[in-house]
């Protein structure tokens, strides 16, 4: 069995993985995108959306949830409720707001995204990507923001699990324990 020590690093590095995954959309891509010409943008979203579908990306989108609640599990039976309770939480609210969003909402917006056939005239273009963007931006920020949330928690959880060794609350031990 994995360590309580570890899996609670682990939820942590996964959901801040996650987190930052999404924000940098936020703060950046989507913005650099919305100043390129607008076939442009079609054209290097559809190539983003493709090539995400990767070995590095996979841990921190898929298994975030499992770990988060196998962290939760494992606090529970050593009997750290309170820790496990937020890590529970981070699972739920990744499991909603950044994984439920993305399949039920982005995902959707991305496959229809590329459907279009390039080029297009570029009235066509400014309107698909308008409305593409705007849309995708509105639900990226709502997961950014859900992930932000489950790091909170899983920090949380991780303040709370008991786990820090004695030496470094203080207090001496014996020696060859923690």
């Amino acid at each position: 069995m994995i360590s309580t020590r570890i899996l609670p690093l682990v939820s942590l590095l996964l959901v801040a993985s996650i987190f930052g995954f999404f924000y940098a959309w936020v703060c950046s891509t989507m913005l650099g995108l919305d100043a390129s010409d607008p076939a442009v943008a079609i054209q290097a979203m559809q190539a983003m959306n493709a090539s995400v579908r990767n070995a590095v990306f996979f841990p921190a989108f898929f298994l975030t949830p499992v770990v988060l609640a196998s962290t939760a599990a494992a606090l529970v039976r050593k009997g750290r409720r309170n820790a496990a309770l937020w890590f529970g939480l981070a699972a739920v609210v990744y499991s909603l707001g950044g994984f439920g969003v993305t399949i039920a909402l982005n995902v959707p917006m991305n496959e229809a995204l590329a459907l279009i056939e390039l080029p297009l005239e570029p009235a066509a273009a400014e309107t698909v990507w308008r409305d593409y963007s705007s849309s995708w931006q509105v639900w990226n920020q709502v997961r950014a923001l859900a992930c932000a949330v489950a790091v909170l928690l899983t920090g949380t959880g991780l303040l709370t699990t008991g786990s820090v060794p004695q030496a470094a609350r203080g207090q001496v031990n014996a020696p060859g324990t923690l």
